[in-house]
């Protein structure tokens, strides 16, 4: 290549980066106009301004540790040392540092995906960096962990919201210390910085003036065409949900029906994402003649709706749809989650009316003793449910972007900066994943409901206190539930911690199997058999206490579901011909999976 054609090379690179510098320039204007825009005149709240109550404890946590000045002090001089040697090492060992000991944040994990890019083992620079980093992450967590004097529960608070300060400090989510993001600058002239802006830009729309960054291609996916597929029909139909009775797969089914209670928080789906992976469609082809509520996505008019509705319009208004649909009124039940919740509210409801109906309830990662209950502790305070309680006066339901923005706080490095790196900086749209979409198409809490569940279940703990909470009249008390449990719980589940479900096991009467999981929340709960994924833990011995229960456990390699399976056959009855959609008193209503899913 001659030195002419390198020339005009260069030139055409310099112009087009100008160009870019330029696009990029009115698109910042256009992503200030559209901020402004979507701004309410009106001065914003004190609420709006913390809305997660942090000030107080940040402002406890520093009086504590004013409280001991020699501590902060030592600890710094700790953290200068450890710059110092680090400094040192990498001068040693020509420009490469060594990996520092005791790396304990989530950027010291391994297979940490914030640097996974080689030039951060193989660039010195970027190489110190990112050591520097984590030295430092290490050292702000560790001082904020060592701080005496805050209650409990505060100390967790303090500990979560430094994690969120530390992840997002971390260099990998800047463009000029993330060597990725430079890399594609340089070869891409800036275009990548053009589509992060437009994405941007469009997700700020997006979200009314809130930034909703997204997490999949939303435009790969459509519910009833490539998720939620399996065959059925919605056979039953009132203003808080719909029911769906599922086409068997086998020529004989277990007498005895099943109904699946989803949470509400999200859709039902994520329990039918694909064929390969579908609980439902699994447990039809094991020979249960499934139903599963789809509840509503909730507007102002059912602002009133609250956890005693959701038993009568959901949980006993699918009963008695399940007699006419096969004329059978004994059922088997699985309740997932916040479904599980009112799973258990409901049973000692009906031990208490003499209500026999439900024979055997499996619940999924769901939780009734609320003491030990995982990281969703530091969002509910007092201070924080009265905030929640003022913004949901103005339209009678939670928005679901406050509930996206809860969970995906919890995983904030997977589920928050990982998108910002490559929607953003590296000008990439995200990659079509159904999880994600499933994670995006999140549903609206109406007012009443959320506050009962917050302020009784999590602030209280009052649904294992006999008495402490009354539906119709009737006291709840858990003790009097004598029906056969099957309690699922996950390893690594940070919403309902598998301490937790063991704990609310002892309120139950009646016989209890429980299982601890691999993965989490969610991988934890869909693992079909086919996957060969994680394993399972199961105490034949079921003792009361868990460190006796993990001691003496065996480890069984894949999926919990054919345990459950096991469980479960016994328990549903002799075979009968299978049953269909329309054969008995409710006819069809229209296909799965039914029209309330689909609301946004």
């Amino acid at each position: 290549m001659n030195k002419a054609s390198t020339d005009q090379e260069t030139i055409a690179a310099y112009q087009a980066l100008i160009e870019n510098m330029g696009r990029i320039t009115a698109q910042c204007q256009e992503l200030v106009n559209a901020f402004s825009q979507q701004q309410p005149p009106s001065q914003p709240k004190a609420t709006d301004i913390d809305p997660f109550n942090i000030s107080n404890t940040f402002i406890e946590l520093g009086k504590a540790m004013m409280a001991n000045p020699e501590r902060l002090v030592q600890a710094q001089m700790s953290l200068m040392n450890q710059y110092a040697d680090l400094w040192q090492k990498m001068l040693h060992n020509s420009g490469k540092p060594e990996k520092p000991e005791g790396q304990s944040t989530s950027g010291g994990k391994k297979g940490d995906r914030r640097f996974k890019d080689a030039a951060w083992e193989e660039n010195p620079l970027f190489e110190h960096l990112k050591q520097a980093y984590l030295l430092t992450a290490q050292h702000i967590e560790k001082t904020v962990a060592e701080t005496s004097g805050l209650d409990e529960k505060e100390a967790r608070k303090a500990a979560f919201y430094t994690r969120q300060f530390v992840d997002s400090m971390s260099p990998s989510n800047f463009l000029l210390t993330n060597p990725e993001a430079l890399k594609e600058t340089i070869d891409s002239k800036g275009e990548n910085l053009v589509r992060g802006l437009r994405n941007v830009i469009e997700d700020l729309k997006a979200g009314e003036g809130q930034l909703k960054i997204r997490q999949t291609d939303t435009s790969a996916f459509e519910v009833g065409v490539n998720i939620a597929t399996t065959p059925g029909k919605v056979v039953f139909r009132n203003e808080l949900m719909e029911l769906i009775q599922y086409a068997p797969l086998t020529k004989t089914v277990f007498r005895r029906p099943l109904l699946i209670i989803p949470p509400w928080i999200n859709k039902f789906y994520i329990l039918d994402l694909e064929p390969k992976n579908s609980f439902i469609r699994w447990s039809i082809s094991k020979g249960y003649t499934v139903f599963v509520i789809s509840w509503v996505n909730p507007d102002a008019k059912l602002a009133e709706k609250n956890f005693v509705d959701y038993m009568h319009e959901g949980i006993f208004a699918a009963l008695d749809a399940i007699a006419m649909a096969t004329g059978e009124r004994e059922v088997n039940t699985v309740g997932y989650c916040i479904g599980g919740t009112l799973l258990a509210s409901t049973l000692a409801y009906m031990a208490a009316r003499g209500d026999k109906r439900i024979k055997a309830a499996t619940m999924l990662v769901a939780q009734v003793d609320f003491s030990e209950p995982g990281e969703l502790e530091v969002f509910i305070d007092e201070e924080q449910i009265n905030a929640l309680d003022e913004k949901m006066s103005e339209k009678g339901y939670l928005e679901s972007s406050s509930m996206s923005t809860t969970f995906n706080l919890l995983r904030a490095n997977d589920l928050i900066w990982s998108f910002v790196v490559n929607n953003y900086l590296l000008g990439k749209e995200p990659y079509p994943f159904n999880l994600l979409y499933w994670n995006q198409d999140s549903t609206r809490m109406p007012r009443a409901m959320h506050l009962f569940y917050l302020r009784e279940m999590y602030l209280h703990n009052h649904l294992v206190k006999p008495g402490a909470i009354v539906f119709d009249d009737v006291p709840i008390d858990l003790t009097t539930i004598k029906v056969p449990m099957y309690l699922q719980s996950a390893r690594e589940d940070h919403i309902s911690p598998y301490p937790s479900v063991f704990k609310g096991g002892h309120h139950f009467q009646g016989p209890v199997r429980f299982i601890i999981a691999g993965s989490g929340h969610i991988a934890g709960v869909i693992n079909p058999p086919a996957a060969h994924k994680y394993h399972y833990l199961v105490n034949e011995k079921q003792p009361d206490n868990l460190d006796e229960w993990l001691a003496g456990a065996e480890e069984h390699p894949g999926s919990w579901w054919p345990d459950w399976h096991r469980w479960l056959y016994r328990r549903s009855g002799k075979k009968i011909p299978a049953r269909r959609p329309g054969d008995g008193q409710l006819k069809p209503l229209e296909d799965a999976p039914g029209s309330y899913v689909k609301m946004k």
